[in-house]
């Protein structure tokens, strides 16, 4: 069982109440039944002054759960004989709101059945008679309506404090995946922006060093494409920065794919077809789709030795069209082992309701088809809101 704090402000209010009843009871001698009353109010302070401390030890040391308890039993039974008032009794309530805490429910409402049964052991013991005097019979009544409010008001308490503790677990877990979710997606940025420049400079720095002696001309155009190269992977990074910052603009689709074919020229020719409209389609929308054409080229000038690549672009009504086609050495999707990049963008087209197809066998070039809904992303967002 979890570990519940009482409200730390009813004993001591109690215990407050009992001690000025008691001694103003002493100072008045309102009972003369009893005799002498010096030393029973010097043991009543002290009993008092006992359970105040218990109250602060059980502060410091909540796990000792049981000695607390049967402690406060035996101050509070201490208290009763030694107040002259009589008010004392209603310490007893605090011995099932107390155990509600550490013990729960079932020990709680035990114990706060032992209370009323005691006192009424005790009448029958010492009061002969009992259920004809009012007073009694009232003590009684009082005592167990204040043991229904304690009990209440203990249920209530744990209630809010388990409720509590739910929603601080569920936060901590929502800012869990919301950190797996954030991680994820710097890795996709990271591999589909500077992994796709960095490949590029590889390559033509390859070709710069391959062509220094055999083609200077080559070799100096090898090298301005791998400037380039960096100059783009510079313009990424500020993006994603602006887009962390909450400053990105809205993707041209048509002009980024237009840039991506224009970027490794040593390479396979790429050529570009968009047709359609972009409005429509949100920015998340859009950018998976150049995202996923953007993968899918690297991978045709890193792995496939392809001559040409083709990419198609139908941003139709209900939903926009992809297709990205090689003459390569494709491959066989069944026995490969997924990497970085595929499962990129999978997960990136998935997170606007999209689908990936990728189509190859060795020797056949590969065709990769990305379809994505119009209006998925805003959707999302609405619905989000609501």
């Amino acid at each position: 069982m979890a570990a519940y704090v009482p409200v730390r402000w009813v004993s001591p209010l109690l215990y407050g109440v009992v001690l000025v009843g008691g001694l103003y009871s002493a100072a008045v001698g309102l009972d003369s039944r009893l005799g002498p009353t010096a030393w029973r109010t010097a043991g009543f302070v002290i009993a008092i002054g006992a359970l105040f401390a218990l109250e602060a030890a059980g502060h410091r040391r909540p796990d000792a759960r049981v000695p607390l308890l049967l402690a406060r039993c035996a101050l509070i039974g201490a208290v009763v004989l030694l107040d002259v008032s009589g008010l004392s009794q209603v310490l007893f309530v605090l011995v099932p709101f107390t155990a509600y805490f550490a013990f729960g429910r079932t020990a709680a409402l035990a114990l706060g059945a032992l209370c009323p049964a005691g006192l009424l052991t005790a009448f029958l013991l010492t009061v002969p008679g009992w259920y004809r005097d009012q007073e009694r019979v009232a003590d009684l009544l009082m005592l167990c309506v204040g043991l229904v409010l304690a009990i209440s008001m203990a249920a209530v308490a744990v209630g809010e404090q388990r409720a509590r503790l739910e929603l601080e677990a569920y936060a901590a877990r929502v800012a869990e995946l919301s950190a797996a979710t954030e991680r994820n997606r710097l890795a996709r940025d990271i591999h589909d922006s500077l992994g796709h420049h960095l490949t590029a400079m590889s390559v033509q720095l390859e070709m710069a060093s391959d062509f220094q002696t055999l083609d200077p001309d080559a070799a100096q155009r090898a090298l301005n494409e791998a400037r380039r190269s960096v100059r783009l992977a510079l313009g990424d990074v500020r993006q994603s920065v602006r887009a962390l910052r909450d400053e990105a603009t809205r993707p041209t689709l048509a002009a980024a794919l237009a840039a991506l074919a224009q970027d490794g020229a040593a390479g396979p020719r790429v050529t570009v077809e968009v047709s359609g409209d972009e409005d429509g389609y949100g920015a998340v929308e859009l950018t998976a789709l150049y995202r996923a054409a953007q993968e899918a080229v690297t991978n045709a000038r890193r792995h496939a030795r392809a001559s040409q690549v083709t990419v198609v672009v139908r941003l139709a009504g209900g939903a926009a069209r992809l297709e990205v086609t090689d003459d390569g050495r494709g491959f066989a999707p069944d026995a490969a082992v997924a990497g970085f990049g595929l499962l990129g963008m999978r997960e990136r087209v998935h997170l606007v309701a999209g689908s990936v197809e990728v189509d190859s066998s060795p020797g056949a070039g590969t065709q990769v088809t990305v379809t994505v809904p119009r209006g998925t992303a805003a959707k999302s967002s609405v619905d989000g809101r609501q």
